[in-house]
C-alpha cells in the first residue's frame, strides 16, 4: 500500500483506525537489562509503523484512538501481537515483557485483564510474566476504579511498574498507595546524570526510597556509557535506552546478553569486600513460597517448620513478591472452618491476598546501608536479598546486627597496632567504594617516608616508630570530618582519602602536613645530625654515604567527579608510577588527575 493510499485511507475517518492499525503497525521490542551484567531481563514493547498513517508518535496515535471511541480494540490489538511475539521468543520463560496500560482504559480494566489472561493461558506465559506500566501522564487517582484495578491485576500475579517516574501527575502518590514492583526514572533526570550533582543526589534518594518499599529501578534513556555508569552507581537495578539497545522488528537480533554494558567502567564492586564476605556468611536460605500456591499448602509449610513465623513468596521468575506472615492466615488456619471454607469455590482469595511487602536489596550492598534499609520503615521482619535480581536469600534483625558488629571487631583487629589506624582491609575496602563513587570529586592520597630507613638504622626502631606514630598523629590533626578517611597502609606508608572538597583545599592540607612534619621530626635526631642536616650510614648496596633529614613525600590521584575506575587495583599502580616525582620535587608533593597529566604541588 503506498503513502498516498495510507494517507487517503488516513483521511476517510477516524472509525476506522484500528483496521488501517493493523495493515501497518509493527510491535518493537527494546531490552531492559540487568545493569550489573548486562544479561536481558525482559522487554518493552512499543509501537512502529505510527508514522505510515500520518502521526507523529505513538501517543498521537493512542489519543486519536481514544477519541474516536477505539483505544480498547487498538490496545487489544497491540498488546495481543506483542504477547504472541514475546511466546516465541526462545527464552521467554525467564523473561518479563514491559506493557503500557493507558489509565483512560481503567473502566474497562475488567475486560482488559480477562482477554490477556486468555491470550497468556494459550501461549503458556504466566501472568508474572507481564508487568504493566502505569504512565504519570494522567492523575491516575481521580479514576475511582483505579485502585481496583491495580489490587486486581496484583492479585492475579501480574507485575506493576510506574512508568515516567518524576515528571508527570502523583508518582510519590501512586509510589506510597499502591504496591509496585518496579520504577521506571523518566529519560530527564537520566540525561547528562554524569555531569550534574543534584540529578544523581535525586536519582539516588529516589533509588534507596524504592528498595525500602521492595521495588526495583528502571533507569529509561540510558543513551551512553557515562550516564549508564551514573546510573548503575546511583543503585538502578535495570537499564533501557539506546546505549543498550534500540527498538528493533527484527526479534532475531535480540541478543541474550549485551556486552557494551557489561564492560561499561570495569568491573562493579568486587564480592571480596569484608561486608560481601560477613553477608553471605550469615544469609539465611529458607524455604520458598510461590504466590500461585494453595493456601492450602501455605499451612503445610508452617507444619513442618512451627518456628518459623513467615516465608519468602516469590513469583513464577524467580523474583521477590514479598513475606507471608503466619498472623495473616492464622485466622483461617485456626478456624473450625477454615479448611473447608478455603475449598470452596466462592471464596477467591489466593496466597497473594495474603503477602505484605518486604525490603530488598543486592547481596552486594554494604551492611550499614541494609540496616538503613531494613529500618527504613520499621517492622520488618528481614531484608530479602537478591542476586542479579534472583532470589538469594533472607536476612533477619538479629544476622544484621551480627554483621555490623563483626564488621566492627574486624576493623578492630585490622588497625595498625602502633598508630591505630585503620589497615590494609579497610584501605582496600575503602578504595573500592570511592572507585566506583562517582558523585563527587575524590582525592587519593598515599604517603611515604623519605630516607626512614637510614634513620631506623641510625637510631633504631624506637625512634622509628616514634616518627610513624608524630606522623600518623598530625594525620588525625589535618582530616577531620566524615568526608574523610585515614589509614596506615604499613611500615612507612600511609593513606588519606577526601571527598567533595576541592583540590585546591586539599593540597594545602597536605603542604601544611609534610611542612609540620619535616618540622617536628627534626627532633627525633641528635644535635649534631640537625646541625649538619644529614646523617651518615650505608645505602642498600652497604656503602658508606650521607642521608638528608627524614621528610614525608605525597602522591594525590585526584578521581574528578562523574568519573569512576572499574578496578581499585588501577589506583595504586597509577601510585607507584608517580612516587619517584614525589621524591625527586622540591616539596615532596605531586597531584596526577586519574584522566591526565602530573602537576607538581609547591615547594617547601
Amino acid at each position: 500500500m503506498s503513502a498516498a493510499e495510507l494517507l487517503a485511507l488516513r483521511r476517510f475517518g477516524d472509525g476506522e483506525i484500528v483496521t488501517l492499525a493493523k495493515l501497518v503497525i509493527e510491535t518493537a521490542f527494546q531490552p531492559i537489562v540487568e545493569a550489573a551484567t548486562g544479561a536481558v531481563f525482559g522487554y518493552e514493547s512499543l509501537m512502529r509503523g505510527f508514522d505510515r498513517l500520518g502521526f507523529r508518535s505513538p501517543l498521537d496515535l493512542i489519543d486519536r484512538a481514544h477519541e474516536a471511541g477505539q483505544l480498547l480494540a487498538l490496545e487489544h490489538m497491540v498488546n495481543s501481537r506483542a504477547i504472541a511475539a514475546f511466546a516465541a521468543l526462545p527464552d521467554f520463560r525467564s523473561r518479563t515483557l514491559f506493557v503500557n496500560l493507558d489509565s483512560r482504559l481503567v473502566p474497562d480494566g475488567a475486560d482488559l485483564v480477562e482477554r490477556l489472561a486468555g491470550h497468556l493461558a494459550r501461549a503458556g506465559i504466566p501472568a508474572s510474566s507481564i508487568c504493566f506500566e502505569i504512565s504519570e501522564r494522567f492523575d491516575n487517582d481521580t479514576l475511582p476504579d483505579f485502585a481496583a484495578l491495580v489490587r486486581k491485576l496484583r492479585l492475579a500475579g501480574f507485575k506493576l511498574a510506574i512508568d515516567d517516574f518524576g515528571v508527570g501527575h502523583n508518582g510519590l502518590k501512586l509510589l506510597c498507595d499502591h504496591p509496585v514492583d518496579y520504577l521506571k526514572i523518566d529519560r530527564h533526570f537520566i540525561s547528562g546524570m554524569e555531569a550534574d550533582a543534584r540529578k544523581r543526589h535525586l536519582v539516588r534518594n529516589t533509588v534507596n526510597a524504592a528498595h525500602v518499599l521492595g521495588i526495583r529501578v528502571i533507569a529509561e534513556g540510558v543513551e551512553n556509557e557515562a550516564e549508564f555508569i551514573a546510573c548503575r552507581e546511583a543503585g538502578c537495578d535495570l537499564v533501557q535506552g539506546w546505549f543498550v539497545s534500540r527498538p528493533v522488528t527484527d526479534f532475531s537480533a535480540l541478543s541474550p546478553v549485551y556486552a557494551q554494558v557489561a564492560r561499561a567502567g570495569g568491573t562493579r564492586r568486587s564480592s571480596q569486600t569484608l561486608d560481601s564476605i560477613l553477608i553471605r556468611r550469615e544469609i539465611e536460605q529458607v524455604a520458598v513460597l510461590r504466590e500461585n500456591e494453595s493456601l492450602e499448602s501455605v499451612f503445610e509449610f508452617f507444619r513442618r517448620d512451627p518456628k518459623r513465623t513467615f516465608f519468602p513468596v516469590l513469583n513464577a521468575n524467580d523474583e521477590p513478591r514479598g513475606i507471608l506472615h503466619e498472623y495473616h492466615v492464622k485466622e483461617l488456619s485456626y478456624h473450625p472452618f477454615g479448611r473447608d471454607l478455603l475449598k470452596n469455590k466462592l471464596y477467591q482469595k489466593s496466597l497473594s491476598h495474603f503477602v505484605t511487602t518486604a525490603p530488598i536489596a543486592d547481596l552486594d550492598t554494604p551492611a550499614e546501608q541494609l540496616l538503613d534499609v531494613f529500618t527504613g520503615m520499621g517492622g520488618n521482619e528481614c531484608v530479602i536479598l537478591t542476586e542479579n535480581l534472583r532470589y538469594a536469600g533472607i536476612l533477619s534483625a538479629s544476622s544484621l546486627l551480627k554483621i555490623i558488629n563483626e564488621k566492627r571487631l574486624k576493623t578492630a583487629e585490622d588497625q595498625n597496632p602502633l598508630t591505630g589506624l585503620p589497615g590494609n582491609r579497610s584501605i582496600r575496602d575503602y578504595l573500592q567504594d570511592k572507585a566506583l563513587d562517582g558523585d563527587q570529586l575524590r582525592c587519593l592520597c598515599y604517603f611515604d617516608f623519605d630516607n626512614f630507613k637510614p634513620f631506623n638504622d641510625h637510631y633504631g626502631f624506637h625512634k622509628g616508630d616514634l616518627a610513624l606514630s608524630l606522623f600518623a598523629s598530625l594525620m588525625r590533626r589535618e582530616f577531620i570530618g566524615e568526608d574523610m578517611f585515614i589509614g596506615h597502609v604499613g611500615g612507612d606508608d600511609f593513606f588519606a582519602g577526601v571527598s567533595g572538597r576541592p583540590v585546591e583545599a586539599v593540597r594545602e592540607i597536605l603542604e601544611r602536613l609534610l611542612a609540620d612534619f619535616s618540622r617536628e621530626v627534626r627532633s627525633l635526631y641528635s644535635p649534631e645530625d640537625r646541625l649538619a642536616g644529614e646523617i651518615r650510614g650505608r645505602d642498600r648496596a652497604g656503602h658508606a654515604t650521607s642521608f638528608p633529614l627524614m621528610r614525608c613525600s605525597a602522591v594525590v590521584l585526584v578521581v574528578p567527579e562523574g568519573e569512576v575506575i572499574g578496578e581499585a587495583g588501577q589506583i595504586s599502580s597509577r601510585i607507584a608510577a608517580l612516587k619517584a616525582d614525589a621524591k625527586g620535587s622540591d616539596g615532596g608533593l605531586v597531584l596526577s588527575s586519574a584522566s591526565s597529566g602530573v602537576q607538581q604541588g609547591t615547594a617547601h
